[in-house]
């Protein structure tokens, strides 16, 4: 199943774990959880991917709005535990030049602190 497993404020940064196919539907779910935070005052947005190993890219495109929205309130989006799929795709597409890629989420999250 393609969804949101998690969301979570740990410090200033939202977290958000994803399970499944990133696809339109998942990447809807994850727009709109982040946009929810990001009008509070949520400046800094981490997707987990661990449990994700496909994209689409509809799935990146809306990734890509995510970025946009960050960036129009000085914020940024990363992303850790991504599938070398993933990877791969994110970077023939162009995200990694606008948001960093974790190893993991504790390292995600010391280096956003």
């Amino acid at each position: 199943m393609n969804k949101v497993t998690q969301i979570e404020v740990v410090g200033d940064v939202l977290v958000i774990a994803t399970e499944g196919y990133l696809n339109k539907d998942l990447g809807e779910d994850i727009q709109n959880a982040a946009h929810d935070h990001i009008e509070n005052g949520i400046k800094k947005v981490l997707i987990n991917l661990e449990r994700s190993n496909i994209v689409n890219s509809i799935g990146a495109s809306i990734l890509i709005e995510l970025i946009e929205e960050l960036q129009e309130k000085e914020g940024e989006l990363a992303f850790c535990n991504l599938a070398t799929i993933i990877e791969k795709t994110f970077k023939i597409m162009g995200l990694t030049k606008y948001c960093e890629s974790y190893l993991n989420q504790a390292e995600a999250l010391e280096k956003m602190a």
